[in-house]
């Protein structure tokens, strides 16, 4: 990543209805593409009546392809994306603790810092992304060990609004569960 992430407040209903939109736009992009290169390689190199199969596919896969690099080079920039992109940070982020989290876990039991403020971001991340995805039902199964986390951290006299992934964080817990 090269930027830290932050957690920003955002209405779920706005987020739900703009990440609609932008993926409405990028499908409609991706199926033209998708007939329009594909129409073009059966032209340009099939066959009359008969098997084009590889060349849809190699129109598809190009328009897949092409897809992807708009959205990277010339989409992921813009206002209209902006929620998209945001969602995506925010998974990315969280995905980046899960991939540590015995390491996490270990270093909250030993009340290191670190781990502690790491754990209370990505259960801030977590229940921001519930939110935003409408999926409340799961969040609830978290509810407890989130509170006990927050009670655990205020104890310890740590700060319980950790919105920002700070990396040294993640080079912190390293070190544990080994």
């Amino acid at each position: 990543m090269s930027e830290p992430f932050e957690i920003r407040p955002m209405s779920p209903e706005l987020y739900r209805q703009q990440t609609r939109r932008s993926t409405l736009i990028i499908a409609v992009l991706f199926i033209a593409l998708a007939l329009l290169l594909s129409t073009f390689c059966v032209q340009l190199f099939g066959t009359p009546g008969g098997d084009n199969f590889r060349w849809n596919l190699i129109g598809v896969l190009a328009g897949l392809a092409l897809t992807i690099a708009m959205v990277r080079l010339q989409f992921w920039s813009r206002p209209w994306m902006a929620p998209a992109v945001y969602g995506w940070r925010l998974k990315r982020s969280l995905m980046r603790v899960t991939n540590v989290m015995h390491k996490v876990k270990a270093g909250v039991e030993a009340r290191d810092p670190a781990a502690m403020k790491l754990l209370r971001f990505y259960h801030l991340g977590l229940t921001q992304m519930h939110q935003l995805d409408g999926n409340s039902a799961d969040l609830s199964h978290h509810v407890h060990e989130i509170d006990q986390h927050r009670e655990a951290m205020e104890a310890q006299g740590l700060d319980v609004e950790q919105n920002r992934l700070d990396p040294a964080w993640l080079e912190a817990v390293k070190g544990f569960g080994k």
